[in-house]
């Protein structure tokens, strides 16, 4: 027989087990589905790619799409005079002398892409049309569409699309807001800089795809790395 002081101790055995808290198991399967539902909420967002990255350029499919004339591409005006303390190009509400000039070289760069057969537009707004003036080296046609940036300019964009022709529009933040967000983007990656270019790419049956962004001083770079 076991000393007495070894027996253990009458009111521990008789303790009834602790029954879970059916709070406590709530709160755990709301934790569970809120994580489950996080991540179905992830899956639907589209991140915009750095096309200044060459590798994701590559991957993007851009260049092809581009060939094909199957790509939207959207492009911010360039540095508002209004905004910034440089000197400005000529009126208040137009861009700066540095804004031309980073307009010049997004210019440089789109015509390295090739602009045979491509359809042009601008908003009316001066500094979009002075921007578009400085990258393309000539006035284009304006549409109130690209000025107005309301929830339809998704649908004005693509409907603006012609099959094996690229579209240029240059346009404001507000208006590739819209298009970005339709396209599911997180809200913390919908802005643009400026004079920076949103492509997207329309397949036969009209459904976009965002192939990704590009800052306007990566332009030079990654189409000469890329042997454009």
């Amino acid at each position: 027989m076991l000393p007495s002081n070894t027996l253990p101790n009458p009111a521990i055995l008789a303790r009834p087990r602790r029954r879970r808290s059916p709070m406590t198991l709530g709160a755990a399967f709301g934790l569970v589905l809120a994580l489950v539902g996080g991540g179905a909420w992830l899956a639907t967002r589209t991140p915009i790619v750095n096309l200044g990255n060459e590798q994701q350029l590559s991957d993007s499919g851009l260049l092809q799409a581009w060939k094909d004339g199957a790509v939207i591409v959207m492009i911010r005006h360039a540095e508002r005079c209004d905004a910034a303390p440089g000197p400005c190009l000529a009126e208040p509400d137009g861009i700066t002398v540095a804004g031309s000039q980073a307009a010049q070289r997004v210019g440089q760069g789109l015509h390295e892409l090739g602009l045979n057969g491509a359809d042009l537009l601008s908003s009316p707004k001066l500094r979009t049309r002075q921007t578009a003036h400085f990258i393309l080296g000539q006035a284009l046609a304006s549409a109130d569409w690209l000025g107005t940036c309301d929830p339809q300019f998704p649908a004005e964009a693509m409907a603006h699309k012609r099959p094996g022709h690229n579209l240029v529009l240059v346009t404001h933040n507000g208006c590739i807001d819209h298009f970005a967000r339709q396209q599911h983007v997180p809200g913390g990656e919908r802005a643009s800089g400026y004079a920076s270019a949103l492509f997207v790419s329309l397949d036969g049956s009209g459904k976009a795809r965002i192939l990704g962004r590009l800052n306007e001083p990566d332009w030079q770079r990654v189409l000469a790395s890329s042997g454009r």
